[in-house]
């Protein structure tokens, strides 16, 4: 207290962020030469001080550290402000880091907006590896997204799809918004599953600015804050403006999960089926006395699967009809087996999926070219490892590159061209084993929701296959297309998908 008082009395302001530029400066190069004496660290591009290499991460952190490994290799080194990082992009070094060293480095990097998001990294997603996290992960895969759950709630995604085949229709012969309605479809499964109801109904969707809260949620998730490289200047965030759009994001999840754990307590309240939440309320009352969770733990469970349930199905089924409407031969294919299989049926069961072979491929495709989380949710070490070679420190940061793997020549033929046919007669899957291929992970940090989200995903794309032939509006072409994106935490395309879908079956809007 007398330091601080001495500096206030003594220092103006220019003095005081001098000196704290000094100290900044000393530290960065006194770190830099213990680590480089100590460890035999991976290949690195040239550092600046006191941010090192926080400039060459640039808007597009995925294609700026996929151009890092072009030059420096499949694993490189990056002092990002504080923060240690090692960055791998190829299959041989991620199954190095996921599996060979998977307990090693199964903790999570202590966020800024990810401790004022999810209620101080109680989620499954954020939480740091211990007890609490693997007792809430064996809830989610026991309780919440195990097969026989996912499968109970089938009549909720074929009811969603029906409803996102009548939008789409009752827009013929004139342009649709096939963007907002695929972010509708992905919200109303997901909230029905979750919280028992809908909430596109009556407006509900845009009165509750759920695609805004969405949108919020993934840029601020992007973890690639100035202020989260610079975590012993906390006040970074509030220069910044980040942390009051934290707060106000926070407050309006908090304020809608308030309302939706109200309705569910209520006593009165008509329940048809047990929803996640249910289940969720249910082990918060009678759970374990040696690890209760709190109503904030719910409430951070929750909002792991609002968002991510919400956003990686939207976004996959988005980037999965603009890759379709421009390779013309790939739908004409696509559509022949769905309609073959299904014949003049109008609806596609669940049952018809598994003989979508060359579907299934498509869909794998999607995830190669457009994992809806580019840059995997990083992981941080909590001991010492060595990995082809190198020695990297404990408390080192790891960036594994997923849409730069998806993209790399040593593992696929032509790998900027969307060609399902690759994947026709051959083993690979996203499923965790294969990491050529690894949108949702693998090892104990993978996404226990694949199943869960493969399942919505797969239903809705088959049924728009069979139901439609799409075309774009009159006067645009493939070429005309937007493809730029906008990278968060998960990867949206900036432009809507405006398109012009024909009923292949007589259509009576009823």
């Amino acid at each position: 207290m007398a330091l601080l008082q001495w500096l206030s009395d003594n220092f103006n302001p220019s003095m005081l962020f001098a000196s704290i530029f000094l100290v900044m400066v000393l530290t960065f190069f006194l770190m830099g030469k213990s680590r480089k004496t100590k460890f035999n660290l991976p290949p690195s591009p040239p550092k600046l001080p006191i941010i090192g290499n926080l400039h060459q991460l640039g808007n597009m952190p995925h294609l700026s550290l996929c151009r890092l490994a072009e030059k420096f290799g499949p694993i490189f080194y990056l002092q990002l402000g504080e923060i240690p990082t090692v960055v791998v992009s190829s299959a041989r070094m991620a199954k190095e880091v996921m599996i060979t060293h998977d307990l090693a480095l199964s903790n999570r990097p202590q966020i800024f907006s990810a401790k004022h998001l999810f209620y101080n990294c109680t989620d499954i997603v954020f939480s740091p590896y211990g007890a609490y996290w693997r007792h809430i992960r064996k809830i989610c895969i026991l309780e919440l997204l195990s097969a026989k759950r996912v499968q109970s709630f089938s009549f909720v995604r074929e009811e969603e799809v029906a409803r996102l085949v009548h939008r789409v229709a009752e827009h013929y012969p004139n342009t649709a918004n096939l963007t907002k309605m695929l972010g509708l479809y992905a919200n109303d499964v997901l909230c029905r599953v979750a919280f028992g109801r809908d909430f596109s109904g009556a407006g509900e969707y845009d009165q509750y600015g759920f695609q805004k809260m969405l949108e919020e949620y993934q840029e601020l998730l992007g973890g690639l804050s100035v202020g989260d490289f610079f975590p012993s200047m906390e006040f970074i965030h509030s220069l910044t403006g980040m942390k009051s759009r934290l707060q106000n994001t926070f407050q309006r999840f908090d304020r809608f999960f308030d309302e939706v754990i109200n309705e569910h307590l209520n006593p009165d309240r008509e329940k048809k089926r047990q929803d996640l939440l249910d289940v969720l309320l249910d082990i918060q009352k009678n759970g374990s006395a040696e690890m209760p969770l709190t109503m904030d733990n719910v409430k951070a469970i929750i909002l792991d699967m609002f968002a991510a349930g919400t956003d990686t199905t939207f976004i996959t089924l988005d980037w999965g009809m603009t890759e379709l409407i421009m390779n013309p031969k790939v739908m004409e294919k696509a559509q022949a087996e769905v309609r073959g299989i299904v014949g003049e049926r109008r609806i596609v069961l669940e049952s018809d999926l598994p003989q979508l072979h060359y579907m299934k491929a498509v869909i794998k495709e999607i995830f190669r070219l457009h994992p809806p989380v580019p840059v995997l949710v990083p992981r941080e070490s909590m001991e010492e490892i060595t990995i082809d070679g190198y020695n990297i420190p404990a408390k080192t940061r790891y960036f594994i590159n997923a849409w730069a793997i998806g993209r790399n020549a040593e593992s696929w033929e032509n790998p900027e061209t969307f060609e399902p046919e690759r994947f026709m007669g051959s083993t690979i899957d996203f499923k965790g084993q294969d990491f050529e291929l690894i949108p949702f992970g693998a090892g104990r940090r993978s996404c226990p929701a694949i199943t869960f989200g493969t399942a919505s995903v797969e239903l809705a794309l088959a049924q728009l296959l069979h139901s439609f032939d799409w075309e774009l509006p009159p006067g645009i072409e493939t070429k005309d297309l937007d493809m730029s994106e906008v990278f968060g935490i998960t990867m949206h395309k900036i432009a809507d998908l405006i398109v012009v879908a024909k009923p292949h079956f007589p259509y009576k809007n009823t």
